[in-house]
């Protein structure tokens, strides 16, 4: 069975208190170290399981049958910035810039995944390789990145859901297709 490596932030008690990292281990989080980088907490998988999805998901049940922790989502899941690009494609930043900005290529580049105005955009991985794929005969797809992006809309909108009114639920529900 194959092993794969992920990384998942977590929200809750400390988990380098002693009692909190020995019940992980228990609770089946053996194949995890924990880490915390600029105060936000993280456990790094290394799981054995049939597929990247059973993978993930079961880590998220042996965490989170654990009082009070919750799964914030997987780290560094399919976003990239214009420099991330541009290294996996071995061009310069100001290739990638004006792919981008359609001054290069046929256009169309995909929108990116945070705001337009902001000087520092991200891009969703699957997103850009698809296009490249399409307009530049040139993919890089890394399959796992939609893995992580599906997760992870889940796990947002588990998190965030309870902003919608009780009444608009079900429409919530219908257009994520649940």
């Amino acid at each position: 069975m194959p092993n794969y490596q992920f990384t998942l932030i977590v929200d809750g008690p400390d988990l380098q208190d002693d009692g909190q990292a020995d019940a992980l281990y228990e609770s089946g989080c053996d194949d995890a170290l924990i880490g915390r980088s600029h105060g936000v907490q993280h456990l790094d998988f290394d799981r054995e399981a049939p597929s990247l999805d059973a993978a993930v998901l079961s880590a998220v049940a042996d965490i989170e049958r654990l009082d009070g922790l919750e799964v914030v989502r997987i780290a560094g899941a399919g976003l990239v910035s214009m420099a991330d690009i541009a290294a996996r494609l071995g061009r310069t930043r100001e290739s990638v810039r004006l792919l981008i900005e359609g001054a290069r290529g046929p256009g169309g580049f995909p929108p990116p995944a945070t705001d337009p105005r902001s000087r520092y955009r991200l891009w969703r991985w699957p997103e850009v390789s698809r296009w490249l794929g399409t307009h530049l005969g040139s993919t890089l797809d890394e399959p796992n990145e939609g893995v992580f992006i599906a997760i992870n809309a889940g796990l947002e909108l588990r998190r965030h859901s309870g902003h919608v009114r009780p009444e608009r639920r079900p429409e919530l529900r219908q257009l994520v297709g649940l």
